[in-house]
């Protein structure tokens, strides 16, 4: 039971996830961090099996890192995207494949728009305005079809992300308890509270 959001504004990408480590129908922990800070202007939100999300997040982290020291640039978020859904898509071929979909996106500093991207465990890939994985999806895509704006300014995109969490604390059964959230822009990424 788990969700993630992300939306695209004018100039910012907004990424929230719940923050509870569950097993079956027992929360395990309440303060469990699902997103991960790639460099300075990319994020990425994981969710999927428990041992699989954190060691895949940590490898694209770490690896990522590296190809920044090694070739001194840091990779846009098409490209970072681009390097994990090919590692997803290597895994699935592998006897032990991660069970991982992701949020990946952030500020593209070069053409100086924000980018997101939608990737599953099967390496699917979708540059994308706004995206959800997990129950979340089911309740609030149309929400975001129906409010999102590609011109909004990051007040309104917070004010569309409430009204998604706001409408899966209605209809879902479930309590998924507080939401991490951050933004990246041109400025990098920051943590922001609702």
């Amino acid at each position: 039971m788990e969700c993630s959001f992300g939306i695209t504004g004018k100039d910012f990408v907004i990424f929230a996830s719940d923050s509870c480590a569950n097993r079956s129908i027992v929360k395990m922990k309440a303060g469990e961090d699902k997103q991960k800070v790639v460099s300075k202007h990319v994020v990425m939100a994981y969710s999927g099996e428990p041992g699989d999300t954190v060691q895949f997040a940590e490898y694209v982290e770490r690896n990522l890192r590296l190809y920044g020291i090694r070739n001194h640039v840091e990779l846009l978020p098409h490209e970072a995207a681009s390097w994990t859904r090919n590692q997803l898509a290597t895994s699935l071929r592998s006897r032990k494949p991660y069970s991982v979909n992701m949020l990946l996106g952030g500020y593209d500093t070069a053409r100086s728009v924000p980018m997101l991207y939608w990737i599953d465990y099967l390496g699917t890939m979708a540059e994308v305005p706004y995206a959800a994985h997990g129950y979340g999806a089911y309740f609030c895509l149309s929400t975001m079809d129906r409010f999102h704006s590609p011109d909004m300014n990051l007040e309104e995109g917070l004010a569309l992300l409430k009204r998604c969490i706001d409408e899966l604390n209605t209809r879902f059964i479930a309590n998924l308890g507080t939401f991490k959230i951050r933004v990246a822009d041109k400025e990098g990424v920051r943590e922001v509270t609702l």
